[in-house]
């Protein structure tokens, strides 16, 4: 029978990857990058062990998909997804607020979510159902509903910018106060009610899943731009909000 995993067996595994990238973090570090241009370092590639590791040993029928060793046992009902340092790019210039991701899915559903920010000792948490959580602490989103007043956070606006210079004009003027952003702390942000908007490009499956839940669980909504759920799909575009009337205001700006 294969095993279910829980909120704290999740919160376990980010606790156990967060010393092996802090080893890492404002050291000098040999670079490499992948096909796709995007930074790869040992601290990569050892929270990823590390974590695979972990499962394989708590829950050995369970798929793994993770970021820098690709996908193991994925033909059953569990899957475990993995980014072992969300925001390579900070990480390797020193800034504190990359992240750690990690989401658990049931028959392509994810159940349970956790998104750590090893340098600050924050742990943000959510299960299916059960609610979203800083360091133990339940957290909602603002709830705001009207554009006016909003504040927007653009992930990844250089990409929006060079493929999308349309949708990038328009994201400027939505909303009151906006910030070019990056990576997985600004939806702890939304979830802790001090975002309501976040617009973000490029995404694969382990960026969105883990942040996508943890959204919802803290009462927003988050979509890709056609308005769609969270799948599998590569390269995604996304939309998050603090309330679904917000996030339909949100989704208009984008579709012009």
């Amino acid at each position: 029978m294969t095993a279910a995993a829980t909120l704290a067996d999740a919160i376990a595994i980010a606790e156990a990857a967060r010393p092996v990238a802090l080893a890492h973090f404002r050291t000098r570090l040999g670079v490499e990058f992948k096909a796709d241009e995007s930074p790869v370092t040992a601290a990569d590639r050892g929270v990823e062990e590390e974590v695979r590791r972990i499962i394989t040993a708590r829950f050995p029928d369970h798929g793994i998909f993770g970021e820098e060793h690709g996908v193991e046992r994925a033909d059953g009902d569990d899957l475990w997804i993995v980014d072992p340092i969300d925001g390579t790019r900070s990480f390797i210039t020193g800034h504190p607020l990359f992240g750690f991701l990690l989401a658990w899915l049931h028959r392509g559903a994810a159940r349970l979510a956790v998104v750590s920010i090893p340098a600050t000792g924050e742990i943000f948490a959510a299960e299916a159902g059960g609610g979203a959580f800083l360091n133990g602490a339940r957290i909602r989103t603002s709830g705001r509903t009207d554009a006016t007043g909003a504040a927007i956070y653009v992930n990844e606006g250089e990409k929006i910018w060079r493929a999308r210079p349309d949708v990038f004009d328009r994201l400027m003027n939505f909303g009151t106060t906006r910030r070019l952003s990056y990576d997985c702390y600004p939806y702890g942000l939304l979830a802790m009610g001090h975002v309501d908007v976040i617009v973000d490009y490029d995404l694969q499956p382990y960026d969105y899943h883990p942040v996508a839940l943890l959204v919802a669980e803290a009462g927003g909504v988050m979509t890709d731009w056609d308005g769609n759920p969270m799948g599998m799909g590569h390269n995604v575009p996304v939309v998050a909000a603090a309330s679904a009337e917000l996030h339909a205001k949100a989704l208009a700006s984008i579709r012009g």
